[in-house]
């Protein structure tokens, strides 16, 4: 059995649904290594980062620039596909928090992003600063008493959800972005079992339906999670 059957068959419980549109890949997913971030701390032993591609899907460059430019100049947000699209609620929950007003960089270069990873991790871990200077803009949302969701690294005054409100799956809740701790726009999604990051731990979890590329063609798969080798879809 290998690692992805082994996480949907004996770990993953939650079942929830995926939470944008189009083609992406998961270059940091629980489906080929866990803890996926490589910690189990803040709750993110089971987290996945999604990253939007073009969507013929025939490369896995999110960006529309070329590569030389990318890492020598940095790229404007507006270069990546992903940037800017719609987050849908992977969940039926209740909203906790909301943090709507963290600027994102406007050039992403994976130098200086990683850079500003770097000190942004170090403050927090050091508890000088709050969640929002890793997770950037951020929606977080209680299923129960026992199972929490984030959804983070979100466009600064996209967010339409409020505390307090309750969400239904599929229902928009922000755009993809750029702020707090990313090199790159993407969504980062986890789950958890307590609102409160410092003493989370994380929760397994499938996607009820995906489609994934394979020899050219969409294959649908439901109750999995994809790899970090997978082109996956949407529809």
């Amino acid at each position: 059995m290998n690692t992805t059957q082994t996480y949907v068959e004996t770990i993953a419980k939650l079942i929830v649904e995926f939470p944008v549109r189009g083609v992406w890949i998961t270059p940091n997913s629980p489906g080929t290594r866990i803890p996926s971030h490589g910690t189990t701390s803040f709750g993110e032993a089971y987290a996945i980062d999604l990253v939007m591609v073009k969507e013929d899907g025939k490369s896995r460059k999110p960006y529309r620039s070329n590569v030389l430019r990318y890492v020598l100049m940095g790229v404007p947000l507006e270069d990546f596909y992903g940037w800017g699209q719609t987050v849908y609620s992977p969940i039926n929950g209740q909203v906790l928090a909301v943090v709507n007003d963290i600027e994102e960089r406007s050039n992403v270069n994976p130098f200086t992003d990683l850079q500003y990873m770097r000190k942004a991790t170090k403050a927090y871990m050091n508890s000088s600063r709050k969640p929002e200077i890793v997770a950037g803009n951020y929606v977080l949302m209680k299923l129960n008493e026992n199972q929490y969701a984030l959804l983070a690294h979100l466009v600064r005054d996209s967010i339409k959800v409020v505390p307090g409100q309750m969400v239904e799956r599929n229902q928009p809740i922000g755009q993809l972005g750029h702020s707090g701790n990313s090199t790159m726009p993407h969504l980062h999604m986890q789950f958890m079992n307590n609102p409160d990051f410092s003493i989370a731990q994380g929760i397994p979890f499938v996607f009820s339906q995906y489609e994934v590329a394979e020899n050219g063609r969409w294959k649908t798969l439901h109750n999995s999670i994809p790899t970090t080798k997978d082109k996956v879809r949407k529809s």
